[in-house]
C-alpha cells in the first residue's frame, strides 16, 4: 500500500493484490465464529454469518452505535458515486436494497431518500462524471443541473462559484446510531449470542488463535475470529495493522436554522472542492443542519480522546456554511461531534487473513465511507467465508 494518506475517500483508487496474498479460509457449516466489534461492519457480518448457518458470538466493549464508535453519529450519507470505482458503486446498489428490505425487520425506517446533490466547481468533475455510466446501467441516472437551475430549485444555496450540480435521487441518508443498534437487536432476535466486553490484545498460539480474553477475565473460544472493531483494529494488532489502520478525529456540527424556512427539505449535499469536501445532511431528527468536514483531521485515540471540537476547524466550517448558505449567517451551533475515522492508506476496505494466523480475519478500513455499505459488505463477508463468493482484490491487506 501507499504510505501517502488520502485526504478524502470519495473515490478510493483501484488496487491490485501483491503476490503471495492468502485466500480467506472457507468454514464448514455450523462452525463457531467470534465477531469482535458491533459497528456497521461487524454487526452486519455477524447477522449474515448467522443466516448462513454459523454459530456466531458478537462482542463489543460498549455496544453497537456507542458514542466512541465510527457508527455512533446520528446520520450518515448513502451515495453511490465513486468515480470510476465500480466495485463500491455495485456494493452500494446492493446495500440500498438491503437497507430498505430490513426496515420492516427493524420496525422503524432508517433510510431517508432525500437525494444527494453534488456541487461541482469545474466543468469536468471525475469523481462524479466517471460514475455516470454506472448510474445509467443501473437505471438510476443522475440529473444534471446548471447554475441557473440550481438557483431556481434551491434558492437557499449560493451557487455563484458552482459550475453545475448532479442530483442523485436514489441516495439520501441513514440513521446511523439507530440502525447499528437495530442490527444488533435483530442479530439477537435471530439467535445470535451478544456479549458486552472489551477484548484484550490477542495472543497467538503457533499459527492460530484459540480464544480471546475479555477484560472481565472471561475467555471466548471459536473456530474463526473476525476482527471488525473499527478504530481499535490497529491497536489490537499493532505489529500487523499499526501503520495500516489509523484513527483520525473528524468533526461534524449541527447548526440551528431560522424558523419557517425549508432547510430540512434540501437534499443531502456534497461540496466537491477537491480538498475539504464539506458535506451536509438536513433535518437529523430535529438536531439541526449538519455540516461535516471530510478532510483528514489529527490522530485520535478512540478510547480516551475528548470529543470536543477544535475552534479553528469550527471557524473554517462556519465560514464555509455562511458562504454556501447565506441565510445561516447567524445560525447558532446546537451540537457538535467528533467522529473517529478508521482510515486505510488508500481509502479501500481491508478484508484479509492475519499473516501468521489463518483463523484470524480482519475487516476494517471504513475510512469515513464504509457505514452505508454495511449490509452488503456483511453479506459478502459471510458468503466468502461460506465459500460461495470471491473476495474483491482491492480489499486485500497487501496491495500495490
Amino acid at each position: 500500500m501507499s504510505e501517502e494518506a488520502n485526504l478524502n475517500t470519495f473515490a478510493p483508487r483501484h488496487a491490485l493484490a501483491e503476490s503471495g496474498t492468502r485466500e480467506i479460509p472457507r468454514l464448514a457449516k455450523g462452525a463457531s465464529v467470534v465477531v469482535i466489534g458491533a459497528g456497521s461492519f461487524g454487526g452486519w457480518s455477524a447477522l449474515w454469518l448467522l443466516r448462513r448457518g454459523f454459530k456466531v458470538t458478537l462482542i463489543d466493549a460498549w455496544g453497537g452505535g456507542n458514542s466512541r464508535s465510527s457508527s455512533g453519529d446520528e446520520t450518515r450519507v448513502i451515495r453511490s458515486t465513486y468515480g470510476a470505482n465500480e466495485t463500491y458503486f455495485d456494493l452500494n446498489v446492493r446495500a440500498l436494497e438491503l437497507w430498505q428490505e430490513h426496515a420492516a425487520l427493524f420496525g422503524r425506517p432508517v433510510f431517508y431518500k432525500q437525494g444527494v446533490l453534488w456541487l461541482c466547481y469545474e466543468e469536468q468533475t471525475p469523481v462524479v462524471d466517471d460514475s455516470i455510466p454506472f448510474t445509467i446501467r443501473n437505471g438510476v441516472p443522475y440529473e444534471y443541473l446548471t447554475q441557473v437551475e440550481i438557483n431556481a430549485r434551491y434558492p437557499l444555496i449560493n451557487a455563484r462559484d458552482i459550475h453545475h450540480a448532479y442530483l442523485d435521487r436514489a441516495g439520501g441518508y441513514l440513521k446511523a446510531r439507530e440502525a447499528t443498534q437495530a442490527v444488533q437487536e435483530l442479530f439477537i432476535r435471530e439467535g445470535g449470542t451478544y456479549i458486552q466486553g472489551k477484548v484484550n490484545e490477542p495472543v497467538l498460539e503457533g499459527s492460530s488463535l484459540q480464544s480471546v480474553m475479555l477484560n472481565s477475565g472471561k475467555e471466548i473460544s471459536g473456530s474463526l475470529f473476525l476482527f471488525a472493531c473499527g478504530s481499535w483494529l490497529g491497536q489490537l494488532f499493532p505489529d500487523v495493522l499499526g501503520n495500516v489502520i489509523t484513527c483520525t478525529r473528524q468533526e461534524v456540527y449541527y447548526f440551528g436554522t431560522p424558523a419557517g424556512f425549508s432547510y430540512d427539505d434540501l437534499p443531502v449535499w456534497i461540496d466537491v472542492d477537491g480538498r475539504d469536501f464539506y458535506y451536509g445532511i438536513p433535518g437529523n431528527s430535529g438536531r439541526g443542519f449538519k455540516v461535516g468536514v471530510d478532510i483528514r483531521g489529527s490522530q485520535f485515540d478512540p478510547t480516551h480522546g475528548d470529543h470536543v471540537y477544535s475552534a479553528e476547524v469550527l471557524r473554517k466550517a462556519r465560514a464555509f456554511l455562511v458562504h454556501r448558505f447565506p441565510g445561516l449567517q447567524d445560525a447558532p451551533l446546537l451540537e457538535s461531534r467528533v467522529c473517529p475515522y478508521e482510515n486505510s492508506p488508500d481509502g479501500n476496505f481491508v478484508f484479509d487473513v492475519h499473516p501468521h494466523a489463518r483463523n484470524v480475519v480482519f475487516l476494517g478500513g471504513g475510512s469515513g465511507h464504509g457505514f452505508k455499505h454495511g449490509p452488503a459488505l456483511g453479506e459478502l463477508v459471510a458468503d466468502v467465508l461460506a465459500g460461495t463468493r470471491q473476495r474483491p482484490a482491492l480489499f486485500v491487506l497487501r496491495r500495490k
